[in-house]
């Protein structure tokens, strides 16, 4: 679906603010006839954010269940010709929508958009209300993965709670905007653009799904809005001669408006897109942007931040921009899910490489154990055929949304599978000939460090690796000078076995800040900065390394453990957004010249 946007044909009227909120904990809400006649004894709530830490409630915090939205507001009446639509960036994890009681939609994706056409449904002349059913509890079923483990206490109660298979707090609730927004009764169903270059020539494909009846126009312009061509068909090719190619040290965007037009040229409906005209291939066992070998400097994020979770914030989300551009970072990925639309429209324009990843984190056993032996999951049936299907749609739905956007630069199918099992190969294959069908980018799987390269039945099937390397932290702790000839062994073979480009997706340690000790010791800042030292010391012995993410961007909060000290602490910068030590350290490798090719 096209993201919400206003043209002389399009309206749109945001919904967020501050809702009605109610916990239901015996699941009553459907049958007391909550979304028709409104939650009765609600709380406020802001929207987007996640629930948990607004309050002081314990009870909000952990909550497991069955949680309610409501609000109200008046449509325009010029609206009631055309078509009015409900939409929903996220909800984490499970939600259902009622408008003036009508049941409208429901979506089981907590990272991806979903809408409903809500015209029959809506009042003129009256407030109109909308209440949303939201749950969050997991199962093997979905992504990420779970388990709801009912236990009977002493007194006779039924406790629930959660076994979660990722590390990152399971924050809940509506975390994205919320629309209304109009299209007329014709129009532009979804757009796929496409670009590449001929020498100095730019490239762009077009191709629109519209009613047959109608006509397609494209109309590109430049920055300054001067039109540089025009053309028209469901399908089309731009050619654009000494074209300004998109890059991280040159975003540049061109405005294409597309216009649906009837057979005596008046237009029906109009929309635009931002254009970055850019290439990305894999060759010769380098990522190649726009024809040369391009260097990903990064980091693994989250969308996290105190008090709001999980909940989408322009503040924090250019906030963490404006860091990564000073550390010089060109690239982030989107651990370990789709991230909102908004932070891909700021990675267009101010030019930040995305591997942009599905919600497939944690397929693997429960916990690691001792021995570093994976028990199965693909061969004993732990994944389902529901699970493959649910992870398909996943993946068909992520491309068919971030498509468009030159940032996303390749697809990561997942994070952290057990990839050793042989059964994993027929379960990947069928993501990688997905992707495959519905768009040219290159495809990422991100491995565990106990995945064995030579036994890895995943990777031969992608064009990138993606490696998750703590040696020296979780293996050999505090040994550095172990941990790196651990690492280089490791890639060693991972080179000699794959002759496929690796990016390190993940490399880190736990640093509580303003902590410090000389000599260094373990979650001391002086001991972050020479792991990164020794670290990149050996990446850069490999010419397959084409990339390196720091885990992680910014500290980030996970369920209490007694592993972690108010969430994971490996972030180069606080939960806050202030620099560790190890900030100076990735600005000085980072915006320094590297050795060739990197």
């Amino acid at each position: 679906m096209l993201y919400p946007r206003m043209t002389e044909k399009r309206q749109k009227k945001p919904l967020d603010g501050v809702w009605k909120f109610q916990l239901d904990p015996s699941g009553k809400g459907v049958g007391e006839r909550w979304p028709s006649q409104g939650i009765p004894s609600p709380i406020h709530m802001p929207v987007p954010s996640s629930y948990n830490d607004i309050t002081t409630s314990e009870a909000i915090r952990d909550f497991l269940g069955d949680v309610w939205y409501e609000t109200s507001t008046y449509v325009p009446s010029e609206w009631m010709t055309e078509r009015i639509i409900l939409r929903f960036g996220a909800v984490a994890h499970h939600a259902k929508v009622w408008v003036n009681g009508h049941f409208v939609t429901e979506s089981h994706n907590g990272f991806l958009p979903f809408e409903a056409d809500v015209t029959p449904f809506v009042n003129e002349e009256k407030m109109n209300r909308i209440v949303v059913k939201v749950n969050n509890e997991l199962t093997w079923d979905m992504l990420p993965p779970g388990d709801v483990i009912e236990k009977v206490t002493e007194d006779g109660e039924i406790k629930r709670t959660l076994h979660q298979q990722h590390d990152f707090f399971n924050y809940a609730g509506i975390h994205r905007s919320v629309f209304l927004y109009t299209t007329p009764q014709t129009f532009i169903h979804s757009l796929n653009i496409g670009t590449d270059f001929n020498g100095e020539t730019g490239i762009i494909t077009g191709e629109s799904e519209s009613p047959p009846s109608a006509f397609v126009y494209y109309s590109l312009k430049d920055d300054q809005g001067e039109i540089i061509a025009e053309r028209h068909g469901a399908t089309t090719e731009i050619q654009v001669p000494e074209a300004e190619a998109w890059s991280p040290d040159n975003p540049y965007l061109y405005k294409l408006d597309v216009y649906l037009k009837d057979g005596e040229g008046t237009i029906l409906d109009h929309y635009y897109l931002n254009v970055g005209i850019r290439k990305i291939e894999v060759k010769d066992e380098q990522l190649l942007l726009n024809g040369s070998p391009i260097y990903l400097k990064g980091f693994g994020k989250h969308e996290d931040a105190v008090i709001r979770g999980k909940g989408y914030d322009p503040v924090t989300n250019l906030r963490d921009m404006y860091l990564m551009k000073e550390t010089g970072a060109n690239s982030f990925r989107t651990a370990h899910y789709p991230y909102a639309e908004e932070v891909l429209q700021l990675a267009d324009q101010l030019g930040f490489l995305v591997i942009d990843e599905t919600s497939a984190v944690g397929l693997l056993s429960q916990g690691v154990p001792a021995t570093g032996n994976l028990e199965p999951v693909f061969s004993n049936g732990k994944i389902s055929s529901h699970l493959k299907e649910y992870h398909l749609d996943t993946l068909q739905r992520l491309i068919e949304r971030d498509r468009n956007h030159p940032s996303v630069i390749m697809w990561s199918l997942s994070n952290e599978a057990s990839t050793m099992e042989p059964e994993a190969e027929v379960y990947y294959k069928d993501l990688v000939e997905l992707v495959r069908k519905l768009d040219d980018r290159p495809i990422m799987n991100v491995n565990l460090m106990l995945i064995e390269p030579e036994k890895c039945f995943v990777s031969k099937l992608v064009d990138i690796i993606g490696l998750n390397v703590y040696f020296g932290w979780y293996s050999t702790p505090g040994d550095l000078k172990a941990g790196t000839a651990e690492l280089r062994n490791y890639l060693e073979r991972w080179a000699k076995t794959h002759d496929k480009p690796i990016v390190i997706t993940e490399y880190g340690v736990d640093t509580m800040p303003g902590l410090h000790k000389v000599p260094a010791v373990m979650f001391s800042e002086e001991f972050q900065v020479q792991f990164l030292e020794k670290y990149h010391n050996v990446f850069d012995e490999f010419p397959k390394v084409v990339g390196e993410q720091v885990w992680n961007f910014a500290d980030f909060m996970t369920k209490q453990d007694t592993v972690r000290v108010d969430g994971n602490k490996k972030g180069i910068f606080t939960r806050d957004r202030q620099p560790k030590m190890a900030q100076y350290t990735l600005q000085k490798r980072w915006k320094s010249p590297l050795r060739e090719g990197k």
